[in-house]
């Protein structure tokens, strides 16, 4: 494989890759919403058809309990090393639709970027590979297997994606799973992910009167749900943001000085990310810097709340219930069942007597580390390397992807995690976008990937 030979295919086949990836876009498949339950299975015809006009031998859609899931694979050889791709179809919800500047699934080209909802996550990452399989397969290029799993359930916790696995580990087999879900630094600054939160969502309910009442009348004399979850979410932190959950720390995993020092060489500039947030100051666990906050620390945040009256002018209520959904993302060695537990009692805990409390957990999984040692991280290294002409630096994500720690579980398969989305892609928000440069350099540094992949795979036999 020349490395002319993927710039001169993506150049021919530019304006087709759009027309192909809008067309995915423009499918609605927010697997949250039930009424998208339709799009989700479009979704799926879509890829199943990408892949097998790629190049795949097959191609199939498996039901679940849920979203369908997409298997398709190209097998050249059983005794070659074998790439299995993971991406998703589904995206999150639009809202608040006011706030999007262009139609959220009628995708638009501004100044070189891609305005959509899912244009970065995970519709345009995701086929990046069905592109970079189409060039390997078109030019007589692929050097390996390639499986490809897309699943319809990641923006809502993967919850028939770990039954499937554990159900097709025959099917499934590889020696790398490989995934674009993430970010990178910049986009003159490469970096590999090797690191992902894990996550533990929950939604909470505080009850008082058995109906919304007069403000005036009961006001002062019934105990406001809306205040008293205000209080509590409040009091879950402290005055230098640590959260106050009884044991919640306990199985944190602690970085040396020495690695924190490593990763503080990451280039960051607080100013310009204070002034691309329009933010006044950061904030955070007091000791730590932003990028640790985000990478190697623990967070709790609530991600929506709501009670009484929210329409337009005033309605005097004091509200019988006030509900919140509240994430916090958690780092190695914590596990999130311990950690729903733990929340769920110091919740209940510290309501007061005056109101009732239920408290749901929602999804949650896992955090996850990718070894710099294996041989797909030095594969990606020397991926991106060639391709942007400059060595990766290797960074944990505040994020998370549930479903990547299971699939080492379930299936003994490492992940490598090569994103390409920026910071400014806004995901999960109004105007989400994804620039026209990491979409087609996402598709030849992957290219790359398997092309140093084999000869290192090789190499160690």
């Amino acid at each position: 494989m020349e490395h002319y030979q993927i710039l001169d295919y993506i150049k021919e086949n530019k304006q087709r890759f759009l027309d192909e990836l809008f067309g995915l876009i423009r499918i609605p498949s927010i697997s949250s919403l039930a009424k998208h339950k339709p799009d989700m299975y479009k979704a799926s015809e879509y890829w199943k058809k990408t892949i097998l006009e790629a190049g795949a031998d097959k191609a199939e859609i498996y039901e679940t309990k849920g979203n369908p899931i997409v298997y398709g694979e190209k097998i050249i050889d059983k005794n070659l090393p074998t790439v299995l791709v993971y991406g998703h179809t589904d995206v999150m919800p639009v809202d608040p639709l006011e706030l999007w500047k262009t139609p959220p699934f009628e995708p638009q080209i501004i100044d070189e970027i891609i305005y959509a909802r899912g244009a970065d996550d995970d519709k345009g990452q995701a086929f990046m590979h069905a592109k970079a399989f189409e060039f390997m397969m078109k030019t007589d290029n692929l050097p390996c297997n390639i499986k490809f799993m897309i699943e319809g359930e990641e923006e809502i916790g993967s919850p028939n994606l770990g039954k499937f696995c554990e159900e097709n580990k025959e099917m499934l087999k590889a020696d790398i799973i490989l995934v674009s879900d993430t970010g990178m630094i910049a986009q003159d600054i490469p970096s590999i992910t090797t690191g992902l939160r894990g996550l533990s969502f929950m939604e909470v309910e505080v009850t008082g009167p058995n109906r919304d009442l007069h403000s005036g009348l009961f006001g002062g004399a019934v105990a406001n749900p809306a205040n008293v979850l205000c209080k509590m979410i409040a009091s879950l932190t402290n005055e230098n943001n640590e959260i106050t959950i009884p044991n919640f720390y306990d199985d944190v995993q602690i970085i040396s000085k020495e690695e924190r020092k490593e990763m503080s060489k990451a280039p960051f500039n607080v100013e310009d990310y204070k002034k691309a947030l329009d933010l006044n100051d950061v904030s955070g666990e007091k000791g730590y810097s932003t990028n640790e906050r985000t990478g190697i620390r623990p967070s709790l945040d609530v991600n929506g709340i709501w009670s009484g009256y929210i329409g337009e002018g005033a309605k005097t209520v004091l509200p019988s219930v006030a509900k919140a959904k509240i994430s916090m993302r958690l780092v190695p060695f914590q596990d999130n069942e311990k950690i729903s537990k733990l929340f769920e009692a110091h919740f209940k805990n510290i309501a007061p007597k005056n109101c009732k409390v239920k408290v749901e957990a929602l999804h949650g999984g896992q955090a996850y580390v990718s070894p710099t040692d294996m041989i797909a991280y030095k594969a990606a290294e020397k991926a991106y390397t060639e391709a942007f002409d400059k060595k990766p630096i290797p960074v944990r994500s505040g994020g998370s992807i549930p479903i990547v720690a299971a699939f080492e579980e379930i299936l003994g398969i490492k992940s490598i995690l090569m994103g390409f989305g920026l910071e400014s892609d806004a995901i999960h928000s109004p105007n989400e976008n994804y620039p026209l440069f990491n979409f087609y350099k996402g598709i030849e540094t992957i290219s790359l990937f398997y092309k140093h992949y084999t000869k290192l795979m090789k190499k160690d036999c």
